[in-house]
């Protein structure tokens, strides 16, 4: 892998991991569209995803500091009283996030070798890209017969709401993002917008929880840095990563303001239409 081609991986990723339109989609089909003889099944390319994965949750930890300062003294606080009240909202949204995080934590654990398997099968993600689009506009279809939140209250006061089997379901709908071409960031926000949240809160909690989950991930796959074959490409993994977390904060600051008032539909259809495109493409 060049140091170009690292840093437009980088960037893809900095993007399309925090909209919702699958990082792992793109980065399976960018090196088949831009002819790269890149092997996506190699341990390095994986490790290399996981670096630039690193710094989008990196960058998301910094940008929700303050949030995240509140929310583990709340969950150190409940483990101290040995009681989640239901009036500690700091409290509650921390485990609610550990609840949401353990099904992709297992399952990815589990499936790993798997779905490395699907890093080589361009054909697959574009189909399921079109999957990914018709979740989102279905989504959006089903959200709209919820009753919306009071606006005038606090998101993680409304967030904290959820209860623990709505936040199993965000959690398993996140799993499937481990098939490349599903969103990450639009099956959270799908389950949360099931569960009754606005477009702000379910993006505000798709955000918090893509750092428990990526930063497991990046700590499981750290020693391949210094062993194996990893080690040749140090260099545009670094480069790479720099410029993931550069587009992933300026990704998270316009998503922030846009879900506000905007829905999700613009990026099922982009996956819909990028999806048939690629498949038509693939297929000649």
């Amino acid at each position: 892998m060049t140091y170009l081609q690292a840093i437009i991986f980088g960037i893809v990723q900095g993007v399309t991991e925090l909209f919702p339109i699958s990082s792992l989609g793109h980065s399976v089909v960018l090196p088949k569209i831009l002819g790269w003889h890149i092997n996506q099944q190699a341990p390095f390319f994986l490790t290399f995803l996981v670096f630039t994965h690193t710094a989008t949750a990196l960058v998301l930890f910094l940008f929700f500091w303050k949030d995240w300062k509140r929310i583990i003294l709340g969950l150190f606080r409940s483990l101290r009283e040995r009681e989640i009240r239901r009036s500690d909202t700091d409290a509650r949204l921390a485990w609610l996030l550990i609840v949401a995080t353990i099904p992709a934590g297992v399952l990815g654990l589990l499936l790993e070798d798997p779905l490395q398997n699907l890093f080589a099968a361009p054909q697959l993600v574009a189909f399921t890209l079109i999957l990914n689009g018709v979740m989102l506009l279905a989504a959006e279809k089903l959200q709209r017969r919820k009753k919306e939140a009071h606006s005038e209250k606090e998101s993680d006061t409304r967030i904290a709401k959820l209860n623990w089997l709505q936040a199993v379901i965000i959690g398993l709908l996140q799993s499937i993002a481990l098939i490349p071409g599903f969103s990450r960031t639009g099956a959270s926000l799908t389950g949360g917008l099931l569960s009754g949240l606005s477009h702000e809160d379910a993006a505000r909690f798709s955000f918090l929880l893509a750092t428990p989950i990526i930063g497991a991930a990046s700590v499981l796959k750290l020693s391949e840095v210094s062993f194996g074959t990893s080690r040749t490409v140090i260099g545009p993994m670094l480069a790479g990563s720099v410029f993931a977390g550069i587009f992933a904060f300026l990704s998270v600051k316009f998503l922030v303001k846009y879900f506000e008032t905007k829905k999700l539909w613009p990026f099922g259809m982009y996956c819909i239409v990028i999806g048939v495109v690629l498949s038509l493409v693939f297929s000649l």
